[in-house]
């Protein structure tokens, strides 16, 4: 009588959750395959350095959120054990190459450009003369169509 059907003694809220965590746990799985496939060596010498670090600190995160999920699963409370500081510590770095990121995104001052917008915006009292002088020039002269 023990194995008459599937007994509901839980909420449906924690089915949803375990569903939603085996499915995130089967999509790192298939990630972390697809990452160790490839030699480390073939991945490093294709990117520049800059990919390199993002590279490597996303591996850290994501061993070290595997190992804070499994701390989790065995009743120790992650937030008193040292994976709380490495996480930390990573995020600082990550924080740091988004900043170098950001800084080679961002727009540069063309200095040559620059001059030339304010030199010819600048008035020039010999500019105004030659202006007067052609202006003067072009009335007196009439155009007739027979």
């Amino acid at each position: 009588m023990a194995d008459d059907g599937p007994v509901e003694d839980y909420p449906t809220e924690i089915e949803e959750n375990l569903n939603d965590f085996e499915s995130s746990m089967s999509s790192v799985q298939n990630m972390v395959q697809t990452l160790v496939s490839v030699s480390r060596s073939d991945n490093l010498l294709k990117l520049d350095p800059l990919d390199r670090a993002k590279l490597d600190l996303m591996s850290a995160y994501a061993l070290n959120s595997m190992f804070w999920m499994y701390l989790v699963t065995q009743g120790v409370n992650p937030k008193d054990h040292a994976i709380k500081q490495e996480l930390e510590r990573i995020r600082t770095y990550m924080n740091k190459i988004k900043e170098i990121t950001d800084k080679r995104k961002a727009a540069r001052l063309d200095k040559d450009a620059a001059s030339r917008f304010v030199r010819n915006a600048l008035w020039d009292a010999e500019d105004k003369k030659r202006k007067d002088t052609a202006e003067h020039h072009q009335r007196g002269k009439h155009i007739r169509f027979s």
